[in-house]
């Protein structure tokens, strides 16, 4: 595929792997004209088990690289522990690119439980960062908020799920769903975007008292709504420059930064074969520049 056949998209999504494509998905359910690409950094999976300059520096080199292909409108950090812990200075290092941020639906979860007893499945980093506390002071401080960090769960959807059976996925699903069973938990919240795969099977699980929420429908909102505002202000401008239009019919492809292991290709083919999503395949960013103390 051409380095530039996507050049100046509406959305550019980044994960660190499939997990935000449900959030992509999402944006085109509301505006089905928006022109996106979507890039998992795959050579650093998982970031949630990383320092934070790990993630931000990583964050920041495929930020970098999506910038230089796609000139992508807006971006969106389809990624909770990117956005916790890297979002106000991904900010700062793009001041001229729009970034929308991704977090725990805490303040939905607090609206809609019944007996305040919300679960929050993340990653580690998500479930430790003092940012989350920052949310359940604000949206939650009347809820009981049992944690759990599971990154056995978003290494199977990453690498297994989308070949596995339907059997395999209800395994994988039943300790976070347990754990939660036994706080007592009426809501559930999925931190992680790799947990909207399987929001189905935790709602299986889980049984009809207890609500699936993840932040799928307020991420796409706003970014709509950053989109728009920039869109309306370029029109304002009779010298901002006419955006790329690419004469290639297709979007939405899936790329990533590295296939580790080559098995998951296989994966990642039936994942955009079961979503309708052209596979881009692989693509080389630069190393992150590292920080004192950042290996």
């Amino acid at each position: 595929m051409e380095e530039n056949a996507f050049r100046g998209v509406d959305f550019a999504f980044l994960d660190s792997g499939t997990g935000g494509i449900p959030y992509m998905l999402e944006l085109k359910h509301k505006m089905p004209a928006a022109r996106c690409v979507y890039v998992g950094d795959t050579a650093h999976f998982p970031y949630g088990e990383k320092s934070a300059d790990e993630v931000t520096e990583s964050a920041a080199a495929s930020i970098a690289e999506i910038v230089r292909r796609w000139s992508p409108e807006t971006l969106v950090i389809a990624c909770n522990t990117i956005s916790v812990t890297s979002l106000g200075e991904l900010r700062q290092r793009f001041p001229g690119l729009p970034i929308v941020g991704t977090v725990p639906a805490i303040k939905l979860a607090a609206s809609v439980s019944r007996n305040k007893r919300i679960g929050l499945l993340a990653t580690n980093a998500t479930v430790r960062h003092p940012y989350c506390e920052d949310l359940i002071r604000k949206f939650a401080a009347d809820c009981v908020i049992s944690k759990r960090g599971d990154p056995d769960l978003i290494a199977f959807i990453e690498h297994q799920l989308f070949t596995a059976n339907e059997e395999q996925k209800l395994a994988a699903v039943r300790p976070a769903v347990s754990y939660f069973q036994r706080e007592g938990c009426d809501t559930i919240i999925l931190g992680c975007t790799h947990f909207t795969h399987v929001a189905s099977y935790i709602a299986a699980a889980a049984g009809e008292g207890v609500q699936v929420v993840d932040s799928r429908d307020g991420v796409s909102k706003q970014a709509l709504k950053v989109w728009q505002t920039k869109e309306e202000a370029s029109r304002q401008d009779s010298t901002a420059p006419l955006p790329y239009q690419s004469d290639l019919p297709e979007d939405k492809s899936f790329f990533v930064t590295k296939l580790c292991p080559e098995e998951d290709e296989e994966e990642y083919r039936d994942l955009c074969e079961s979503c309708h999503i052209p596979w881009g395949g692989e693509i080389r960013i630069s190393q992150p520049l590292l920080r004192k103390g950042f290996q």
